[in-house]
């Protein structure tokens, strides 16, 4: 994306209207606390950090594409393992990973940083599903509009042992599929879920690709999913761009949605930001 477009963004936030009031960051800590994002987890990486993901079927999670290589851009996927609802060495479920999908216009060595968060989506199949009943997955959808009001939950730098979520921050505008936002996230917070509140239960509308502070001020960026996510699945469906492709036989798979799995069953990576 051109340097215009996240300036043009930037100038929707920062000399926007006043921002609305945002909540503190609530730690997860006792299980009851947890109740409603076990589908939430930790993304670890072999030696190498971890991320936040978040299951969007039994045996698919959706985080950031940067989350799931190197920064030469080598792929990873059975050096992943995710934990949902990790609370204090304790997840709800555990999972290794068979495979990878990464939106094929994601460039992690691109020179724009804009280029790269409007495309920083990918998709993790589980080598197991997590049952429903254990860790409910959540849908993706599109905003309800350029103002919305959010919530996060992530794990980040210093909070890394369990989850936290700040219960209400907001969209601060959108400038050609990117999204910013006003809430608070930091090293680790890569791939954490933004969900719309209201309803009786919220949807992803984005997830948290880079971020920082200007002036005090928390500033995070994210993509527009539904497009992005539909293409991820697209691919698993064909194979295109699956890694590792060895083995891979896409006549077995079935495309993923928030009841059925990708098989049709019931820091180094992810530990960074990069200033647009």
């Amino acid at each position: 994306m051109r340097r215009r477009a996240v300036l043009s963004l930037l100038a929707l936030v920062l000399a926007g209207p006043a921002p609305a009031q945002t909540s503190a960051l609530e730690r997860l800590t006792q299980r009851d606390d947890l109740f409603g994002f076990e589908a939430v987890g930790r993304l670890d990486v072999a030696q190498a950090g971890y991320c936040t993901a978040v299951l969007i079927a039994p045996d698919l999670v959706l985080t950031a594409a940067h989350c799931v290589m190197d920064r030469a851009g080598r792929r990873y996927a059975t050096e992943l393992r995710f934990r949902a609802g990790l609370r204090d060495g304790a997840a709800v479920a555990e999972r290794g990973v068979l495979r990878t999908v990464v939106h094929p216009d994601y460039d992690i060595r691109a020179r724009s940083t804009v280029t790269r968060v409007r495309h920083d989506v990918a998709l993790v199949v589980l080598d197991r599903a997590i049952p429903a009943a254990v860790a409910a997955p959540f849908k993706v959808a599109a905003p309800s509009g350029p103002r919305a009001e959010v919530s996060v939950v992530s794990y980040a730098l210093g909070r890394d042992d369990a989850l936290s979520r700040q219960a209400v921050c907001h969209m601060q505008g959108m400038v050609e599929a990117l999204f910013a936002f006003d809430c608070e996230v930091s090293f680790g917070s890569s791939g954490a879920p933004v969900f719309e509140n209201g309803g009786r239960r919220g949807r992803i509308v984005s997830l948290i690709s880079s971020g920082y502070r200007d002036d005090g001020q928390a500033v995070a960026f994210g993509p527009e999913l539904p497009a992005l996510v539909g293409r991820l699945k697209r691919q698993l469906a064909s194979g295109e761009g699956v890694f590792p492709a060895e083995g891979f036989d896409a006549r077995h798979l079935s495309v993923g949605d928030g009841n059925r799995g990708v098989f049709g069953e019931g820091n180094g990576t992810g530990a960074k930001f990069v200033r647009p």
